[in-house]
């Protein structure tokens, strides 16, 4: 059954970032301009390298390791502290918690009483009722990636950063995890990084294609997502998609 939704928080504008990033005196990207749009997924695709997870960094407000020389702006001028979730590659579950104990920790981080009965309700909707009181040494890392997404909803941010955020499930579980997120996630403000087509097909409002050449909008299906994953629109937007992002230009 559908996860109850608590009541929305202060909505998020569009985001926008503007500037160049420098590693270790190499330029990752100069002059870019990435936009999320407000409310909707954006799915932003690349080889690696590129700056992708970075970006997600930068918004996010943690260290990259780099320089930045830019802005971060929302469109109704207020910071984005505090408004938003963030999902890295790692998991970065404490080892000493158990699987509810971390899906509570943030909320326990900041002083407040966690809703037990919201993470109950998570842990079986990501599939692990079963392993509720495991750690994550006693865990796969499907299965681990599965409570980080968790604990990431449990957040119920207005603007939600992802990361691969499903790389490490196998095909059905990796179905219904996009499915439960894009559920939860409604009206949110939502960018996610991915390297594989046809989740971005799936997903996305929006596609973007982060190369060493910079920054490009790449057209979505004429149908609203969540779009099945057998239609043949999305299969041609997925193949479409790989198709550009193996051309000499992206490599």
């Amino acid at each position: 059954m559908p996860e109850p939704r608590s009541p929305s928080p202060p909505p998020v504008p569009g985001v926008t970032l503007k500037g160049d990033f420098n590693h270790q005196d190499q330029v990752l990207f100069t002059g870019l301009t990435l936009k999320v749009a407000a409310g909707v997924w954006t799915c932003l695709l690349g080889p690696s390298g590129v700056g992708k997870s970075t970006l997600l960094r930068l918004l996010a407000g943690l260290k990259t390791g780099g320089r930045f020389c830019g802005t971060i702006k929302t469109d109704d001028d207020l910071p984005l502290q505090n408004r938003i979730a963030y999902m890295g590659q790692s998991d970065l579950l404490a080892p000493w918690l158990n699987i509810h104990d971390n899906i509570v920790l943030g909320a326990r981080l900041r002083g407040e009483k966690p809703d037990v009965a919201r993470a109950d309700r998570l842990i079986s909707r990501v599939g692990l009722s079963d392993h509720r009181n495991k750690r994550p040494a006693a865990l796969s890392g499907g299965m681990r990636q599965r409570v980080a997404l968790a604990r990431a909803l449990m957040e119920d941010r207005p603007f939600v950063l992802l990361d691969e955020p499903f790389a490490a499930l196998d095909a059905k579980t990796r179905s219904e995890m996009q499915e439960l997120a894009f559920e939860m996630l409604a009206g949110r403000t939502v960018l996610l990084v991915t390297h594989d087509p046809s989740e971005a097909a799936r997903l996305g409002h929006h596609i973007r294609i982060l190369t060493e050449q910079g920054l490009s909008d790449y057209a979505v299906p004429s149908s609203l997502p969540l779009r099945a994953y057998d239609a043949p629109e999305t299969i041609q937007t997925q193949i479409a998609l790989l198709q550009q992002l193996r051309a000499p230009s992206h490599a």
